[in-house]
């Protein structure tokens, strides 16, 4: 009976690391966008005005090579210091402390789990409301909600009342599932190069934080928070006392954001081979679908197959060596290389390593220095017809010969030249300096008088001209 109660909370456990890997990584496909969507939106205004639009896919912090590189060293830091405090400090007040920290976190990530299972159960098109915060031009607060919700929040802090009052191992299960189903979407990996300098990082990180010293099991056991899902292994014990199996969230969330950055490069190279571009309408073949369409998933598939072996193998030797496995041992292996054979059976290999995604970064640096060059390009139209104005005030009654020699000008060439030259000494004396002039004995001179001098020293071009 014990034995088959063990069994069910293996399969448990799996379930659950597996659920919000599948279900995130689609959840983490953005809309469309296309020509027609764009115009739309801009006919409408800023602000979306129901929450099935373009502008509704959340803002997603991007992981880049250098930041790979540094997660095994921040995980260590923060591993130590949550082991020194648990060793030196009291851990109910610790524990305490993270639950509040935890429950606040939890009311976000259940309250978007719960809008996103209704609206995709049900379909549901919701008005939504925006909350803009401004100083000095600038937003600095942005939300927009529906009536949804609104009511998943009232239905979260409920959930997570009843949490800290209890500290039940299912609400606790239902927690780290919405961290899991949150992180997967908010967390994306730029590249393939990325994710995998990350998971072999981890992979070492894993395996010497479990096997090498006595840290993470510790952690893990007086950490009294929702970072792990667990079940017990048997429901009905004889003494009355759950003992659990558990899995740690970072088994499910690393290697999740990895399995999602392949379900976006299988789009991306479908989207390719039928010819969609953000500036154009989209292709026929879509159907008018901005998501929610079919595509082949190799890369996803192989990926997710390769976890859910990875994962069947560390139960496996947790359960015939009856000792805590490092799961990313197994896990990291078994999802890279994944998607180097399948790369390689295709054919893809160069294509899966030159892959990249635009970051929010990416699209700033691209939107501030296109704006520097529009600022740059109208300044060199405001120069130019100033620079026009200066030659035509500065040219002399001279014109060139083919031997580059300088001649006079005939006289017809050179009154009509010398009106040239007034006509852009009015405009350019008009510009400078509309209210007087100066004088060439200093004194002040009105713009009538000005004008009355020109006009005589124009008459006394045209003589000259006759003559």
């Amino acid at each position: 009976m014990a034995e088959a109660g063990l069994f069910l909370a293996y399969a448990v456990i799996g379930t659950m690391a597996v659920v919000p890997i599948y279900f995130g990584s689609f959840s983490s496909l953005d809309r469309l966008k296309s020509a027609g969507s764009k115009k739309k939106a801009s006919e409408k205004g800023h602000f979306a005005e129901y929450s099935d639009s373009e502008d509704e896919d959340e803002e997603s912090e991007a992981v880049t090579a250098e930041d790979a590189y540094m997660f095994p060293v921040y995980g260590s830091a923060v591993l130590s210091l949550m082991y020194v405090i648990f060793k030196y400090l009291n851990k109910d007040w610790v524990n305490f402390l993270l639950s509040g920290y935890f429950a606040l976190l939890g009311v976000a990530a259940l309250t978007q789990l719960g809008v996103r299972v209704v609206k995709g159960v049900t379909g549901v098109k919701l008005p939504l409301y925006h909350f803009n915060l401004v100083h000095h031009s600038k937003s600095v607060f942005y939300l927009r909600f529906t009536n949804l919700h609104l009511g998943m929040m009232g239905t979260s802090m409920l959930c997570t009342a009843f949490y800290l009052y209890t500290k039940n191992w299912a609400v606790s299960n239902l927690f780290g599932l919405a961290f899991s189903f949150s992180a997967i979407i908010l967390i994306r990996l730029d590249s393939f190069k990325s994710g995998m300098i990350m998971l072999a990082g981890l992979f070492v990180y894993d395996i010497f934080w479990v096997f090498g010293t006595e840290v993470m099991v510790s952690v893990a056991k007086n950490f009294d928070a929702p970072i792990k899902v667990v079940f017990p292994k048997d429901l009905f014990p004889a003494d009355g006392k759950l003992a659990f199996t558990m899995l740690g969230l970072g088994d499910i969330v690393v290697p999740g954001i990895f399995v999602a950055l392949c379900l976006r490069f299988d789009r991306q190279r479908y989207l390719s081979s039928i010819g969609y571009a953000k500036d154009k309408a989209l292709p026929r073949v879509l159907n008018n679908k901005h998501r929610g369409f079919g595509f082949p998933t190799p890369y996803f598939n192989a990926c997710m197959a390769a976890y859910v072996a990875g994962l069947a193998t560390t139960i496996t030797v947790m359960h015939t060596f009856k000792a805590a496995q490092p799961a990313l041992l197994y896990l990291s292996p078994a999802c890279i290389l994944a998607v180097i054979a399948t790369a390689v059976v295709r054919g893809e290999l160069a294509a899966v390593f030159s892959y990249s995604e635009e970051t929010k970064k990416d699209e700033g640096d691209s939107a501030e220095s296109a704006g520097k060059d529009k600022k740059k390009a109208n300044g060199e139209e405001e120069k130019a017809p100033a620079a026009h104005r200066y030659n035509l005030r500065n040219q002399g009654p001279t014109t060139s010969s083919g031997a580059g020699l300088t001649t006079p000008a005939s006289a017809g060439e050179l009154a009509d030249d010398e009106q040239e030259n007034v006509k852009a000494s009015r405009v350019l004396d008009e510009k400078v300096n509309p209210v007087s002039e100066i004088s060439d004995d200093g004194s002040e001179v009105t713009p009538a008088a000005s004008a009355k001098g020109k006009k005589g020293k124009k008459s006394g071009s045209k003589a000259k001209a006759k003559k």
